[in-house]
């Protein structure tokens, strides 16, 4: 009777602890928020050419950037996969307001990588490794990046999508 007891528990824990880490809210800040923010823009339909320039340029160290208004980057989706039995596939599906993109390759690898030394945990499965976050949310203030004293990006997500 004991046994069953704790075997009802141990599923309510981990039923508990499997639906608190699906939606777990982060953020990223300094040169991690302004990777993920550089990654995801050059895939975003929802920005200007402008904006996508001055975020692309900021990600590749020009801080003379002329782009004044700050910029807001957004996702509502971002899952990324990396095989560990096929060593070559990679892919990521990326999600803006409804228009999904997916990325392979090298570029996919770029976002996976990003998206973890922004904090987002990568979980396992069958043949793959995948990393997910959604209602990324990056803001971009140029002038505060302009100082060059580590801040003007911040990043605000939720992981395990």
């Amino acid at each position: 009777m004991k046994s069953g007891r704790l075997a009802v528990i141990a599923v309510a824990l981990l039923t508990a602890t499997a639906s608190t880490a699906s939606a777990a809210p982060a953020t990223a800040s300094g040169p991690a928020a302004l990777a993920l923010a550089g990654v995801v823009a050059l895939y975003s339909p929802l920005l200007t050419a402008d904006e996508r320039e001055a975020v692309s340029a900021f990600f590749v160290g020009q801080s003379g950037v002329r782009y004044t208004k700050k910029i807001s980057v957004t996702a509502d989706k971002i899952v990324c996969r990396v095989s560990n039995v096929d060593i070559t596939a990679r892919s990521c599906e990326l999600t803006f307001k409804g228009s999904k993109q997916t990325i392979t390759g090298r570029r996919a690898s770029e976002i996976f990588a990003t998206e973890a030394m922004a904090g987002v945990p990568s979980e396992g499965a069958t043949g793959s490794v995948f990393e997910s976050l959604s209602k990324l949310t990056c803001t971009l203030d140029p002038a505060e990046i302009r100082k060059k004293a580590g801040g003007g990006v911040e990043c605000s997500f939720e992981t395990g999508n």
